[in-house]
């Protein structure tokens, strides 16, 4: 566990090609299945502390065992962590994620600003109502660290649904669109 941060629930994935990415997690790595959403844009997005427009991304969500996989594809050039990270030539890890009640969201976050730590980009996933913040790291090849508030009722039994069916997955129907 980070004593910064917390536990790492979630590690996090920035491809070109989210379909091709999902081919190669589930058929080649056998981790599924993965949970689609489509046409995702944050609202409340703020970028490099301004606000800016939330990027247009598909996300995909995953278990192995107790992580969840993460793989995110960004549709626009809208200014994002993600689209940083893919104009610098890379593509795969990008961030680990800890999930925290509300309560330890605001408290961490507030936290980690105090100790001098800079938010990248930070918003709300309206579906969900999940607020996140992606914290650069000092070094260039460790991933950003991004805290969500995940540990809410409504929203965790949904991560945990996706882990149960990670749990007996036999491999059909690998890709679920939901949303």
């Amino acid at each position: 566990m980070s004593r910064l941060y917390g536990e790492i629930r979630q590690i996090a994935f920035v491809v070109h090609d989210l379909d091709a990415a999902l081919t190669e997690w589930t058929q080649v790595l056998g981790i599924g299945p993965f949970f689609v959403l489509r046409d995702v844009v944050p609202a409340d997005f703020r970028y490099r502390g301004e606000p800016a427009p939330g990027p247009h991304l598909s996300i995909a969500l995953g278990n192995s065992g107790d992580v969840q996989v993460e793989i995110i594809e960004q549709h626009d050039s809208q200014p994002s962590a993600y689209r940083e990270f893919l104009d610098a030539g890379r593509e795969g890890l990008q961030h680990v994620s800890s999930w925290l009640t509300p309560a330890e969201y605001d408290a961490s976050r507030a936290r980690l600003l105090a100790a001098g730590s800079e938010i990248v980009h930070e918003g709300l996933v309206s579906v969900s109502e999940v607020r996140f913040a992606y914290f650069a790291t000092e070094r260039s090849s460790t991933p950003l660290y991004e805290i969500a508030d995940v540990r809410q009722p409504r929203v965790y039994r949904g991560m945990e649904a996706i882990a149960e069916a990670a749990r007996d997955w036999d491999g059909s129907d690998p890709v679920r669109v939901i949303g």
